[in-house]
């Protein structure tokens, strides 16, 4: 059983999985082993440090021959990295949070695919004003940045569906197994963008302890706040939150978001202990499947056990219903 659908068919795609584009932490070697397992893999150029973008770019060419894609943010990134990522030639180019209107056209006039990933139906709709190929449908389940009153995926993704007609959706957060992937199926979706759990993952640039944490973890012990991004000094607009895993930095500020704005002392300790990659302070991204992430695997195994899964849900579905 091949699972084919409107977005594997847009993108030439073995199977209807994409890998997350984490940024800083979904380098050129995960999105090509993303890409040579059948799925889309994308590197993640965040805000666009230029220099970490055209390495990471160079080596996702350098590995593979199938489509590839980047992700930006679209409140942070600087139009001429972007132009620069598109000289490299991705098959697709992903922009989150934010406005995609004023970066739109140049990526569909490189030839790219334009994938927006949405956290609400204004969202949504402003994409696909824009021209979106693709949307992605985020729902609050998601690791890292999300809506700040976001709906849960399983909810929002029919919704999205609905609104985009004969655009394809992606669906988005809380996917971390093949059971997942057929549900958003199911939904209408055309696929999946996974990110924790390509986040343990061989080829995944974490620091060391990142796996142990996401193998440990559970989905309760994740929460959404802004702490950490306020100690990072990180400017993500005050929308988008962040899921993290606990740690004791957030356990220690927890509701205490202004206090530790203006507590330099404590800004600096902050700084100090993460510039020694300290876990105990610094942000894991993670979903709240993240029960289901049980080993770190190869990235291109995973896409073919990911699909696995997914094509055996399907196929129970269909005979329970014969």
């Amino acid at each position: 059983m091949t699972i084919a659908t409107r977005f594997t068919e847009l993108l030439s795609l073995r199977h209807p999985i994409a890998s997350a584009p984490m940024g800083g932490e979904a380098g050129g070697a995960l999105a090509a082993a993303v890409s040579d397992g059948g799925g889309l893999g994308l590197v993640g150029g965040g805000r666009g440090d230029r220099e970490w973008v055209e390495r990471e770019l160079r080596l996702v060419t350098e590995r593979t021959s199938a489509p590839w894609g980047v992700g930006f943010l679209s409140w942070a990134i600087d139009r001429a990295v972007l132009d620069h990522a598109l000289s490299f030639r991705p098959a697709a180019v992903v922009l989150s949070f934010g406005d995609p209107a004023p970066l739109a056209a140049a990526v569909r006039d490189s030839g790219a695919v334009l994938i927006v990933q949405v956290t609400d139906t204004e969202e949504a709709r402003r994409a696909l004003d824009a021209g979106a190929d693709v949307l992605v449908a985020q729902g609050s389940d998601a690791g890292g940045h999300c809506a700040a009153q976001g709906t849960g995926t399983l909810s929002f993704v029919p919704t999205v569906v609905d609104l985009a007609g004969a655009v394809p959706v992606l669906a988005a957060g809380g996917i971390a197994d093949g059971r997942a992937v057929a549900a958003a199926l199911t939904l209408g979706a055309s696929g999946a963008m996974i990110g924790t759990r390509f986040e343990a993952t061989r080829e995944s640039l974490v620091l060391d302890g990142v796996n142990r944490a996401l193998l440990d973890a559970v989905g309760a012990d994740t929460e959404v706040d802004r702490t950490l991004d306020i100690a990072r000094d990180a400017p993500w607009p005050q929308e988008y939150p962040a899921r993290i895993l606990r740690n004791a930095f957030v356990d220690r500020w927890r509701g205490r978001d202004e206090e530790l704005r203006d507590d330099a002392a404590a800004l600096r300790e902050y700084r100090a202990a993460a510039a020694r990659g300290d876990l105990a302070v610094l942000p894991v991204w993670a979903g709240q499947a993240v029960d289901r992430v049980t080993e770190i695997s190869p990235a291109a195994d995973l896409v073919a056990t990911l699909a696995a899964e997914a094509e055996a849900a399907l196929r129970r579905i269909t005979l329970r219903e014969s």
